[in-house]
């Protein structure tokens, strides 16, 4: 008979694979509808849950909020920038990049790749200082490293264009190609929740001191949490730089931190299910205020938000969430497959 901690795998494996259909039904009945805007928003959704769930390894796992994670976004968007612009772009925009760097030209994939290793790295690196510190320290910490980010990419002029926005990304990247890497960072995740450092990690989250009693190596387990990831953070950059096609420091910097939070929180930050709903939960309301701003007519009545109303009534819905809901949307659980969990129940019941 399969016993209680298989029973408990089990589930815990099928809750990716439900979170991978949801998101390929919304991809799906977006394409169908053939409306351009929407599926602008469809990849952009799902570029956001490359990013959230790359933050939920770190933040879910370890229990420190981070605001440094927009700062990876960025350098892995600026790698993939100079590596697959054009040659005659880069010596415009970008002259002082090494001659290596300034004739290379790499296909996309492997391109993506490279920027979530370099992204990696730096979040070793930058991680081996900042996780010696913990709870409002460490967090604190991440964000004076979004701030150094955020400073040497505004003025690295010859490098990264400093404030210019740089331009000439192929645009390669729609929703079907955002599903893949949402569905990659969310096998991952789940892999690594589950994963004897996961467990270890979510232990030293818990209780510190009873963690580090039991002989768990919470630096370490920090660390290695924080370079996965820093992989599919910087994966989520280049994405979004080629999706809209335009590199600027300002678009990788409070903005998204606070929105990839907000989404984080709301979702609730005690599961993977919480990181994606709470991005499909924000992102469809977001979208929809912003169409309501423009102007919906039903029949013969229009309907107008006044400016400024989007974020306001964002506001509003992360206050009653929290206030109703603290531990998000989803409390702590995941979903899971219907069918599997009522076989596992009976399973259960029957071995008692």
């Amino acid at each position: 008979m399969m016993g209680k901690h298989a029973q408990n795998k089990a589930l815990a494996y099928s809750t990716p694979l439900v979170l991978i259909a949801i998101l390929a039904l919304f991809a799906g009945l977006v394409t169908l509808t053939g409306d351009k805007a929407l599926a602008r928003m469809a990849a952009e959704t799902l570029i956001r849950v490359v990013l959230v769930v790359g933050l939920w390894i770190f933040v879910g796992n370890s229990g420190i909020v981070s605001f440094g994670h927009a700062g990876y976004m960025a350098i892995g968007a600026y790698c993939s920038a100079w590596l697959t612009l054009k040659p005659q772009m880069k010596s415009l925009f970008l002259p002082d990049l090494p001659p290596w760097l300034a004739q290379a030209e790499w296909p996309v994939l492997p391109a993506a790749i490279a920027s979530g290793l370099l992204a990696a790295l730096i979040a070793l690196i930058s991680g081996a200082a900042i996780l010696r510190l913990s709870g409002i320290a460490a967090s604190i910490a991440t964000f004076a490293f979004l701030a150094i980010v955020n400073t040497v990419y505004s003025n690295w002029e010859g490098v990264t264009g400093a404030t210019s926005s740089v331009v000439g990304l192929a645009r390669y990247v729609d929703q079907w190609v955002a599903l893949g890497w949402a569905a990659a960072a969310i096998l991952a995740a789940n892999l690594y929740a589950n994963s004897a450092s996961g467990l270890a990690l979510r232990a030293t989250r818990e209780d510190e001191v009873a963690a580090s009693a039991s002989g768990i190596n919470m630096y370490r387990h920090r660390l290695l949490s924080l370079v996965i990831s820093g992989f599919f953070t910087g994966v989520s950059g280049a994405l979004l730089g080629h999706s809209i096609g335009v590199l600027n420091p300002d678009s990788f910097y409070l903005g998204i931190t606070f929105i990839s939070l907000a989404m984080l929180v709301v979702g609730g930050i005690g599961s993977l299910s919480g990181a994606v709903v709470g991005v499909l939960g924000l992102s469809l309301l977001i979208e929809t205020l912003v169409r309501l701003e423009h102007g919906v007519s039903i029949g013969a009545t229009s309907v107008t938000l006044p400016s400024g109303a989007q974020e306001i009534l964002i506001g509003i819905v992360m206050i009653l969430v929290l206030i109703l809901r603290p531990s998000g949307l989803m409390a702590g659980k995941d979903l899971q497959l219907p069918r599997l969990g009522k076989t596992l129940q009976q399973k259960q019941t029957t071995t008692n």
